[in-house]
């Protein structure tokens, strides 16, 4: 569904933050994206719906090759990729029901969502998106009114109203403490499985990955290093990914994070 080929960005300073990358993501696969800073993982993600411009290379979604598209065909293109942000990117004064809805404004409109006349079917979605997620005594709040995993929890209703055919994720649980930090990911690929949902999240916390993502893409220096299963992720697969460190230490959480999961 989505193809990577010989992706590549080169900064004006020179920096190569991708070098070549050639990846495909199935339809209904969640995929973790993992690698130290610099990596190259953001710049992965915002290449892929062009918030940042790629270099060379093509980031094909089905047929289309995204890196060939102009303006009206990207907004178009934008509509079937959902993104989740690390700080949210909500609006502060809106409501969390109007945030939710403002993941429809590739398709209604300038006028009519400035006026906040949606359609009637979307206030319906939005409020099953809410409902699904927690939130529903919650859509008339401000959004300055929720903690940080109520507001990630509103990103991803504005994402999936969308109805996106690909969700990109960055940093999800980055400003979360640990338990909110399962619960969001827990979220995620529940939903993308019931959906059937892609999806390519970036995240720095291996054992989140772990986890919860059946499969693991590793990033140094703008190149993968691994691609495979989690259990694949061993010692000597991590020191390579992110340098020395004790990472039997990392494995042993995993495992004692699995048994929690089991008895929660």
């Amino acid at each position: 569904m989505l193809r990577l080929q010989e992706l590549t960005k080169t900064y004006k300073t020179g920096d190569q933050a991708l070098k070549a990358i050639n990846l495909d993501v199935p339809k209904g696969q969640v995929l973790a994206l993992i690698g130290p800073s610099g990596a190259g993982k953001s710049t992965m993600i915002r290449c892929i719906n062009r918030l940042v411009e790629p270099t060379s290379g093509a980031v094909m979604l089905d047929d289309t090759d995204l890196t060939k598209l102009g303006s009206g065909g990207l907004r178009k293109a934008r509509r079937e990729m959902g993104m989740i942000f690390q700080e949210y990117a909500l609006v502060e004064r809106l409501t969390v029901m109007e945030n939710v809805l403002s993941g429809r404004l590739g398709y209604v409109g300038f006028w009519r969502s400035f006026l906040r006349r949606y359609p009637q079917s979307d206030v319906d979605e939005a409020f099953r998106l809410l409902d699904r997620v927690g939130l529903l005594h919650m859509a008339d709040k401000r959004a300055d009114e929720l903690s940080g995993g109520q507001r990630q929890r509103v990103g991803i209703c504005r994402a999936l109203i969308q109805n996106p055919k690909l969700l990109l994720v960055d940093e999800p649980t980055a400003s979360l403490d640990p338990k909110t930090s399962r619960q969001i990911m827990r979220l995620i690929t529940e939903l993308c499985q019931e959906r059937g949902l892609a999806a390519i999240i970036n995240i720095h916390d291996v054992a989140l990955a772990q986890m919860f993502v059946p499969r693991v893409v590793g990033l140094r220096f703008g190149e993968i290093v691994y691609d495979g299963l989690p259990t694949g992720l061993t010692p000597d697969k991590l020191t390579e990914i992110y340098g020395e460190e004790d990472w039997e230490a990392t494995i042993e959480k995993v495992d004692e994070d699995e048994e929690i999961e089991a008895a929660e």
